[in-house]
């Protein structure tokens, strides 16, 4: 298990997962794929309110086999998108409600996302500006996945529930995030990335922001 934390992996998830002993993440931080390739997206130059495009995001979802497996690693866990996996998921009175500041009159995206967690406190807002994959990311440069998180919103989520050192999973890593906010919050990281165009994007994300710790030391 050592040779992969605080690394950015190129694998399937699934197949990591089964190889990690029970409860030996401290938190699984993560946003994992729905809806993919809805014929929506290819459509939104003409979406508007009640125009009838299939809305139904129920297709090309991971199984639950992935769910079983991150609830066995996993002590506690914070999971994007999970409005769209509910038949996999325990109730929870411990939503987050990401607010994206998006004026809903200018554009067709979402004004907010929720994640699922296991724990057991009220329910959480947090308000982080974010224009989608065609904006440029927090640092001026141009994202590198389509749904790239901000590292914001996951430096929130490690420094509301988590503590330092705690080893943090992200399955389905994308563009970094989560390994660039855990890095920047002083946590111990293991991310997963199937498309090797990702992993070496990500991975090279990941070594700028440790070469500018190391520059500002």
């Amino acid at each position: 298990m050592d040779k992969y934390i605080n690394q950015i992996i190129h694998a399937d998830c699934l197949d990591v997962m089964m190889q990690l002993p029970d409860n030996s993440i401290d938190l699984l931080l993560t946003d994992p794929p729905y809806g993919i390739g809805k014929s929506w997206m290819k459509q939104k130059n003409t979406y508007h309110y009640g125009a009838g495009i299939d809305m139904d995001w129920n297709d090309n979802r991971i199984n639950k086999k992935y769910f079983d497996e991150i609830f066995r690693i996993s002590k506690n866990q914070i999971i994007f998108g999970a409005n769209y996996y509910t038949d996999f998921l325990p109730i929870t009175n411990s939503w987050i409600v990401w607010d994206k500041g998006r004026n809903v009159e200018k554009t067709f995206m979402s004004e907010c996302e929720v994640a699922w967690t296991s724990f057991q406190i009220p329910m959480r807002k947090i308000f982080v500006q974010w224009d989608g994959p065609k904006k440029q990311g927090e640092t001026g440069k141009k994202n590198i996945h389509p749904y790239q998180r901000p590292i914001l919103l996951y430096t929130w989520c490690l420094s509301k529930y988590s503590k330092e050192n705690d080893l943090i999973l992200d399955c389905f890593s994308g563009s970094g995030s989560v390994a660039v906010a855990a890095h920047r919050m002083n946590r111990r990281f293991i991310c997963i990335e199937k498309e090797l165009k990702y992993v070496e994007l990500s991975q090279k994300r990941l070594e700028e922001e440790r070469l500018q710790v190391v520059m500002n030391i």
